[in-house]
């Protein structure tokens, strides 16, 4: 008689549990079946029309994008002028549609506002090597006023590597050195996010940047730190648009610029 209920449990335990291994099989196809049941079926149904994206020419007039701001084509200073008191820039206009840092001058930047912009910039050291280390043809392409994208001569010339050329300076090292021979023209292609903050001055998102670097990505999508300061941390004021600033490191740098334009981003 106990082998018979002993007999009778196994079949009832057997068969309970391919029941319920058919009811997970069923859960599991019901799940499958709710997640495509919605799937479009026709090309068109993920086709989406609007809004249609502006067309520009990428080949305007000298090259320069046709819905770009040219900052400088090297005819005139009239989108910049002195960083620290707005008058006239007293740097060097080359014939060639170049300009020269003027030694002690002071800092340019540009009396038009920026936040968010793709930013292109060509720039040389000096031919002549005139110093080592931060003071060989050092200078900066400053975003908003307040970030730095590092110009110098690396060539055969090592400094820290969170101030080398294509850094952001004192923040992120560049993912390789691009630089082209001493004297010769580099070009500089960023990408710049503005951070944000909240209505108490709290940052809530912090500005990202994208250089490259000759055509070489060397920095990408940094998300960064704050103000790029010579000694100390990063701060963290809020402000919005801001001048692009190019600097007079005040060593006799022989740095020279040309061909900048900016598209602003919204």
């Amino acid at each position: 008689m106990k082998k018979i209920i002993l007999l009778i449990c196994s079949i009832v335990f057997f068969a309970s549990c391919n029941d319920t291994s058919k009811v997970q099989e069923l859960d599991i196809q019901n799940t499958s079946d709710e997640a495509t049941k919605n799937e479009p079926t026709k090309p068109e149904e993920t086709e989406v029309w609007k809004p249609i994206p502006p067309t520009i020419n990428p080949f305007g007039q000298n090259g320069v994008p046709s819905d770009a701001i040219v900052l400088f084509d090297g005819s005139n200073f009239d989108e910049w002028i002195s960083a620290k008191d707005s008058t006239e820039v007293k740097w060097i206009l080359n014939g060639d549609g170049s300009m020269t840092v003027k030694d002690k001058t002071g800092d340019i930047q540009t009396k038009r506002n920026f936040g968010s912009v793709q930013l292109h910039v060509e720039w040389r050291s000096s031919a002549e090597i005139r110093a080592n280390g931060q003071n060989r043809s050092n200078s900066g392409v400053y975003l908003q006023n307040r970030y730095e994208v590092q110009v110098l001569d690396n060539n055969d010339n090592e400094t820290y590597s969170n101030g080398q050329v294509g850094s952001i300076y004192k923040q992120s090292i560049p993912l390789a050195k691009a630089s082209v021979a001493t004297g010769k023209w580099n070009t500089y292609d960023i990408i710049y996010h503005a951070p944000e903050f909240n209505s108490d001055g709290d940052k809530t998102k912090s500005a990202t940047i994208t250089v490259l670097h000759n055509g070489v990505l060397i920095q990408d999508h940094f998300k960064i730190k704050g103000t790029t300061e010579y000694i100390g941390w990063p701060k963290n004021v809020a402000h919005g648009p801001a001048p692009i600033k190019l600097q007079d490191h005040g060593d006799n740098s022989g740095v020279s610029y040309r061909n900048i334009w900016v598209r602003e981003l919204n």
